[in-house]
């Protein structure tokens, strides 16, 4: 591989990982938007937060957990802390004779964009009633551990990857990962107050659907990077391919939640609406690379189609997410992956199989390690901020300030949602 190549297929990933990146200030615009005016400084700051924990504690110990290196196939590795030095540009090369393999650093940017997002998925599901310290604490442990092992099942070469287990960019081991995080924390935390009464379902409605819908444009526009990075290589067919399905489902759980929602509610729903363009690119992520476009916008049509039925489902379960992260993340998240073995080069009920197996270890293993870690927090600092503080709002109790300063005499009434 000559230089140039080499530079290329380099530089593409790390643009890929700046797409990513952006994927960020799309969480926090989404999360900001689907919370009240009282709770905007506490999302926005755990997103800050997150991204920068998510960073350094998978440079610390999260890279060498997922990528252990070795002969693969197990359970758990370490390759150590921190990353390795990427070497000189001659022996990169040598290593890329057969295609291209990229710089340790390179990979470890890219990956730790992934890794963070994961944790981020949390946040807007157990959002205006945690703690922010307990928050934090549980975000860097489960960054830090959690995330990479299950990641390392697939992707570092473990026992899944030898399995056959296929997941293209992390329909499972990023987004449903974050989603059974989500569902251990608001199953421990319980509802917001309010939310669930004698009389029914009492809707608490975000405060601006501008921020929302800027939120998931902006999601959407990353996910370039996100399914198109993961080709790991700039080669042009793959990464067209994969932009194409990846817009296609988006556009098919566009449509798919908008059908539905209205043939559920009798109105035109603009946050199922989202949460469908979003189900469709978390459908699509486990075999973006797979599939034909018909068979992306079938993927997508599913996934969200299913997002106001999911939806639904979990408030009859009173288990109260803000932003519908579990129907999103969690629900169109496994769809995705076991559609790898209905759809696309890899279909067939052998891969149907290994799929569900997949799915099962890794949301099986997530969830307790997640309840688990939610549950000693909360025996120990607590998780829940008291009810007094939860109807204040969290922008004053956590961080003495207003997002929205003008209108803070009205907002932070106790009457007020």
């Amino acid at each position: 591989m000559s230089e140039g190549l080499f530079t290329a297929h380099n530089l593409w990933i790390l643009i890929a990982t700046v797409l990513v990146f952006i994927m960020h200030l799309g969480f926090a615009s989404l999360e900001a938007g689907l919370v009240r005016k009282k709770n905007t400084v506490n999302i926005l700051f755990k997103n800050s937060m997150i991204l920068s924990i998510g960073l350094l504690t998978y440079y610390i110990i999260g890279y060498g957990l997922m990528y252990p290196g070795g002969e693969g196939g197990g359970f758990f590795g370490f390759a150590g802390f921190g990353v390795s030095e990427p070497g000189d540009m001659a022996s990169l090369l040598a290593g890329s004779a057969e295609g291209f393999t990229m710089p340790s650093y390179t990979d470890f940017i890219f990956q730790a964009m992934f890794a963070a997002t994961c944790a981020t998925i949390v946040s807007g599901a157990v959002a205006e009633r945690i703690k922010l310290g307990a928050f934090l604490i549980f975000t860097t442990i489960f960054v830090a551990i959690s995330y990479p092992i299950t990641g390392m099942w697939q992707w570092g070469g473990g026992w899944l990857s030898e399995m056959g287990f296929y997941d293209f960019a992390g329909s499972t081991l990023v987004h449903a990962v974050g989603g059974f995080a989500a569902l251990a924390g608001i199953i421990l935390l319980g509802a917001r107050t309010g939310k669930f009464t004698k009389k029914g379902i009492k809707p608490i409605p975000g405060h601006s659907m501008p921020f929302a819908t800027l939120g998931v444009f902006l999601l959407w526009f990353g996910w370039f990077g996100f399914n198109g990075g993961s080709v790991l290589s700039a080669d042009a067919a793959g990464v067209a391919k994969v932009f194409v399905t990846t817009s296609l489902a988006a556009a098919g759980g566009t449509i798919g939640a908008f059908v539905i929602s209205y043939v559920m509610f009798k109105t035109h729903d603009l946050s199922m609406v989202l949460n469908g363009i979003l189900g469709g690119l978390v459908g699509i992520t486990a075999g973006a690379d797979l599939m034909s476009p018909f068979e992306a916008i079938i993927i997508g049509l599913i996934a969200g189609g299913i997002i106001p039925l999911s939806v639904v489902m979990f408030d009859k379960l009173k288990l109260d997410d803000p932003v519908g992260a579990t129907s999103v993340h969690l629900v169109c998240g496994i769809i995705g992956t076991l559609a790898v073995g209905v759809f696309g080069d890899k279909a067939g009920l052998g891969q149907l199989g290994i799929q569900l197996i997949g799915v099962a270890a890794i949301g099986v293993f997530t969830f307790i390690f997640a309840f688990v870690l939610f549950y000693i927090l909360k025996v120990t600092i607590g998780i829940r901020v008291t009810e007094e503080e939860e109807m204040k709002g969290l922008d004053i109790s956590e961080h003495e300030m207003s997002a929205y300063p003008a209108s803070e005499t009205a907002e932070y009434s106790l009457n007020v949602q």
